[in-house]
């Protein structure tokens, strides 16, 4: 069993988690704060309790309660919810490695915009996180923390100066999963230096029988209030790389930052009516708008339109060892044959825009950096072309087998 097919594998495996824990995580965090939203006064005024639903689910029914800041004695069993997260952030950074880092030079490196060795690639992309969630963090924490709103406003802000700096160096799709990294970065470290540490302050001090502090809640809310708006965006983000009118957009930054205001629009929605404060449909002709700007801005052009000599550029020195061998001239037929009509910067297929997935295999650099995937779905395997639409032979798909085993 070769390299590519256990890299392939692990890549799958690592997705399959990262997919599995961030339905924990949204789920958890959907249901906190729609419960949250939803409580309504308690009626035997108990003290401490802030407010109280009852529920039912599965055939029981439930009754649950809130304290405003502690109860009045440590309950002997406590459960607490952070594996959801860190286990959501810590697949999606291994995916990151996996796909971004070790593939640097077809996946994150855009040579045309800035020609950067996969080390210091690595490195920026790497900083980028680390940075922005220290620049998030101080603004949290400054007195703009009391006010909430600009807080939010300067937080887009911040994601869109993020995006505009990704979109100078990186590809496009490299452009979008950094900044679902960027924004699950905010989220996960909420949980992690903020949210966390609070709640285990409170614990502290009702196992030393003190009255905690309810700044340390009011703190936690905060930080919960902007992981909750943040939510699907980050669900955008992760998706898009399989959506080339989103990443391969000239402007795939703004795109982003209207999907931003989406998340927002949306959720507003939803936090109002489990509230009880009614149903705000004003909310669904503003996203409804903003996605329509989106696809709109999709249309103004793609990141293989800005490029100048693509054709003409050197190979890559990954490029370079599939492109090297004698077995390329035959795969450069077959794939310009069979794939090449589809998978074009201009594609002459009635009905396709763009190359689907943003693969375009036209140059014998575009074939050799797509090497490994050509081998994955057109020479392990029939996925493409689909439904063999351009009858690839079954003689050619050995061709693309043999090529790579050549290749080593």
């Amino acid at each position: 069993m070769n390299g590519i097919i256990i890299l392939d594998w692990l890549e799958f495996a690592v997705r399959w988690l990262h997919v599995v824990t961030a339905i924990a995580w949204i789920g958890s965090s959907f249901y906190f704060i729609a419960l949250d939203l939803g409580l309504r006064p308690s009626t035997d005024r108990r003290s401490g309790v802030n407010g109280e639903a009852w529920q039912v689910h599965g055939g029981g029914f439930y009754f649950i309660q809130k304290y405003l800041v502690s109860p009045a004695r440590m309950p002997d069993e406590l459960t607490w919810f952070k594996w959801e997260s860190y286990s959501t952030w810590l697949s999606g950074a291994a995916l990151l490695m996996l796909v971004y880092w070790a593939g640097s030079e077809m996946y994150l490196i855009d040579a045309a915009k800035m020609d950067l060795s996969p080390a210091v690639a690595i490195l920026i992309s790497a900083a980028s996180l680390t940075v922005g969630w220290i620049v998030y963090d101080f603004l949290c924490k400054s007195p703009l923390g009391e006010r909430p709103t600009l807080l939010m406003l300067l937080l887009f802000v911040l994601l869109m100066v993020m995006g505009w700096g990704y979109n100078q160096i990186f590809t496009g799709r490299a452009v979008m999963i950094h900044l679902g990294a960027f924004t699950a970065t905010i989220m996960t470290a909420n949980v992690f230096f903020i949210i966390m540490p609070n709640q285990r302050i409170v614990v502290k001090d009702l196992i030393a029988k003190k009255a905690p502090d309810p700044k340390y809640g009011k703190i936690a809310k905060l930080r919960s209030t902007h992981n909750n708006y943040l939510t699907l965006p980050v669900i955008f983000l992760m998706l898009s790389n399989h959506y080339p009118l989103a990443f391969a957009s000239t402007y795939n930054w703004v795109i982003a930052g209207l999907v931003f205001l989406m998340g927002v629009t949306i959720r507003h929605f939803f936090n109002t009516h489990h509230a009880h404060k009614g149903n705000l449909w004003w909310t669904w002709l503003v996203t409804a708008l903003l996605f329509l700007g989106a696809v709109w801005l999709s249309t103004l052009g793609t990141q293989a339109d800005t490029y100048d000599e693509s054709e003409a550029r050197a190979l890559t020195p990954h490029e370079e060892r599939y492109a090297s061998v004698a077995e390329f001239e035959d795969v450069l037929w077959v794939v310009q044959g069979r794939c090449s009509m589809c998978h074009a910067r201009e594609p002459g297929w009635d009905g396709i825009a763009t190359a689907p997935k943003g693969v375009v295999l036209e140059t014998p650099a575009d074939i050799a950096a797509e090497a490994r995937r050509i081998y994955i779905h057109a020479g392990l395997t029939d996925a493409m072309p689909p439904a063999n639409i351009t009858y690839m032979e079954p003689e050619e798909r050995a061709i693309i087998r043999a090529w790579i085993e050549a290749a080593g």
